[in-house]
């Protein structure tokens, strides 16, 4: 059943709902990714829930101009408008004010929310508002997707994606280096605006699908997700737009072999899952990766001590220690070295001998800038260097293992 709604075979509804939700995936990642980039996360929460007035106040002016007041684009266009005024006031109360701006966006975000939540109250009294359907914009509402409201959030996903494409080499100067940016002639506040512009345009989209609450997590999630595989902008926006689109897909796909289930919510949790897996198992920043290079860092520094007490005659008395040097055939149960044990102890004790001698001399700064305690002086000096320094401290200049 869920292989026939992944490859778009449960009918023309589900195949709308899910190619539509798809488009506003990639879109969201994609868009996203600069907001993330250049911190303006939160300000997305307030253009997703200035979008509710606008709705409420298109359905009555289309009804009063004889509609019936449920025309997608209608709505779509009023929701448009209120969240750029929206974006406006936060505009205005942070660069006129000494407001910061998360307090101008919680001011905004409740009032424009409030002023909506009483429009649809108002709404429920008309004749022709009861059966409006309106509360779907707050979390979606994809059963009855119309062919025309499928088209619509197509083209407005390829219209933000294409406007992405264009804007993306000064969005990601001004997210990394807002100053160079200006000293290059960018406008930044307008290049602000354009991003936020667009993060408005992937919110008036995906009401439909995702609805205002949840809009902003598919604008920040997959950037996030992205996040965790790479350092690349590049990169990050591909794979960022690629997360969103997969978990739009297969969120969409699973409401549609459970209607009862509601198809934003689900886009979402499939959307945090794969952030969870990429939290996990990334391979630079995963929490498994992360632990494997603590694992081995702590047997580096182990081995190291180790190594330098059987040097020094010292008793071991840390039994992990003990039971790594054993392992690595350096030391014998009860603590006394092996004859490569011996070996790898001269060699760390007078490595450390070098590196003292290093750090005390200027003409070696840099190279002591390296120093860690576990650092191979092999690695970071040629070996006349090695022989000079050698040559100071005396004793043999190399010792075989």
């Amino acid at each position: 059943m869920l292989l026939d709604a992944l490859t778009l075979q449960l009918g023309y509804n589900a195949t709308l709902v899910t190619v539509g939700a798809t488009l506003l995936g990639v879109a969201s990642g994609v868009t996203g990714t600069f907001l993330y980039l250049r911190k303006r996360a939160l300000v997305s929460d307030a253009i997703s829930h200035a979008t509710l007035p606008g709705v409420g106040l298109a359905f009555i002016v289309m009804v009063l101009l004889g509609g019936d007041g449920r025309s997608l684009p209608g709505l779509l266009m009023g929701a448009a408008l209120s969240s750029w005024i929206g974006l406006l006031c936060v505009n205005l109360l942070t660069q006129r004010t000494r407001l910061s701006e998360d307090a101008a966006i919680g001011a905004v975000l409740s009032v424009f929310f409030g002023f909506g939540v009483v429009l649809l109250t108002v709404i429920q009294t008309m004749g022709s508002g009861r059966a409006a359907g309106l509360e779907g914009f707050l979390l979606g509402a994809t059963a009855g997707m119309l062919f025309n409201d499928a088209l619509v959030i197509a083209i407005g996903g390829a219209l933000t994606l294409l406007a992405v494409v264009i804007l993306r080499r000064p969005m990601t100067l001004l997210a990394f280096d807002p100053e160079y940016a200006a000293a290059r002639g960018l406008n930044v506040q307008r290049m602000d605006l354009a991003i936020m512009a667009l993060a408005m345009a992937v919110t008036v989209i995906g009401l439909k699908i995702v609805g205002l609450i949840l809009i902003v997590a598919m604008l920040i999630i997959p950037p996030v997700t992205a996040r965790f595989w790479t350092d690349r902008t590049d990169h990050m926006t591909l794979i960022a737009g690629l997360a969103g689109g997969a978990a739009a897909w297969i969120g969409a796909s699973l409401s549609a072999i459970a209607p009862a289930l509601p198809t934003g919510p689900i886009i979402v949790l499939v959307s945090f899952a794969l952030f969870a897996l990429s939290l996990l198992l990334a391979p630079n920043r995963g929490l498994l990766a992360v632990g494997i290079r603590h694992n081995r860092f702590q047997r580096r520094v182990h081995l190291r001590q180790g190594l330098l007490a059987l040097a020094q005659g010292q008793p071991i008395y840390e039994a992990y220690t003990l039971r790594l040097l054993r392992r690595a055939g350096l030391a014998h149960a009860d603590g006394v070295a092996t004859d490569t044990g011996r070996a790898r102890a001269a060699k760390a004790l007078r490595d450390e001998k070098r590196w003292e001698t290093v750090r005390q001399d200027q003409a070696f700064e840099s190279a002591a800038a390296l120093y860690d305690g576990l650092r191979d002086i092999e690695t970071v000096l040629t070996a006349d260097q090695i022989a000079e320094i050698d040559h100071r401290i005396g004793g043999p200049k190399e010792v075989q293992s």
